[in-house]
């Protein structure tokens, strides 16, 4: 009876083992597309499916969905010569999609489409909400002549001011009045004015997690800032809110220019929104 036993836990303990070896976990490697990109020319990716989130690698890329579309990628290099670095896409059918990028400014590739359907066209999908440009408009312009003002969102470099003076809200839409001030001599050149939903704190070597917010509509939206003048954009945003840990970046980048400057503004300045009368 003790050598029954004695075999029974034995063949128990192989057992135990072999299940545990057949059940290991096997990693399936993902090869990632290259992608050849520029400083001066936009590649654009259509892909199958609306884009829910984007990754990349290093902030010398820039990256945007496309205006009013969803699966549309637009990408150029926010710096010349940059090293090697990489761009991860999810979209909504739970796909991923990896790229490695180089920089090629005599040669980028400039319009790509992943899985073209059988017409041999690639379908485009327009944001869910629709919203009447011509209220938005209307309602920017009331954003822009409303005394409300908010206070201590503004950043002071190279004789340049970076405002943000006031913050509306109407149907959904949300509406940033920024004062651009150019104190100097030389004009301003307006290459990039954008908003991100960033980290507070981000870990030492790993990618940069942001998620870019797309205007609706821009109000003055003027190219350059002339010598000693100022210019107020407004900028009209899907409505949101900042999740804890997260803030708001406002970022202006000079084309051809050195000038860059940004805002940080935390969730609870963006909650003291001013009401917009309705039309």
């Amino acid at each position: 009876m003790k050598n029954f036993n004695v075999l029974a836990m034995v063949y128990l303990l192989f057992t135990i083992g072999a299940f545990a070896q057949t059940s290991k976990n096997h990693l399936t490697k993902i090869e990632p597309d290259s992608l050849a990109i520029g400083y001066s020319k936009t590649t654009n990716i259509v892909f199958p499916y609306a884009i829910k989130s984007v990754d990349r690698g290093s902030q010398d890329v820039l990256v945007q969905k496309a205006k009013g579309l969803e699966n549309i990628l637009q990408i150029k290099a926010a710096q010349q010569g940059f090293i090697q670095t990489n761009l991860t896409v999810v979209t909504a059918d739970g796909k991923l999609y990896s790229f490695v990028l180089n920089y090629d400014e005599q040669s980028p590739q400039l319009n790509l489409s992943l899985n073209e359907t059988k017409q041999g066209g690639q379908e485009i999908y327009f944001s869910s909400e629709n919203r009447n440009e011509q209220e938005v408009e209307q309602y920017s312009k009331l954003a822009f002549y409303d005394k409300g003002k908010i206070r201590g969102e503004k950043e002071n470099k190279y004789d340049i001011k970076f405002q943000l003076n006031g913050i509306f809200i109407q149907n959904d839409v949300m509406y940033y009045r920024i004062l651009v001030a150019n104190h100097s001599k030389i004009n301003y050149d307006v290459d990039q004015l954008r908003f991100f939903i960033r980290d507070n704190k981000k870990v030492k070597r790993t990618a940069s997690q942001e998620i870019e917010i797309t205007p609706i509509y821009i109000l003055n939206n003027v190219a350059t800032v002339d010598d000693e003048s100022e210019n107020t954009f407004v900028f009209a945003l899907p409505k949101f809110t900042i999740p804890e840990k997260k803030y708001l970046a406002i970022q202006l980048m000079e084309k051809n220019g050195g000038r860059h400057v940004e805002l940080q503004v935390k969730n609870k300045k963006l909650v003291k929104v001013t009401v917009l009368p309705k039309l």
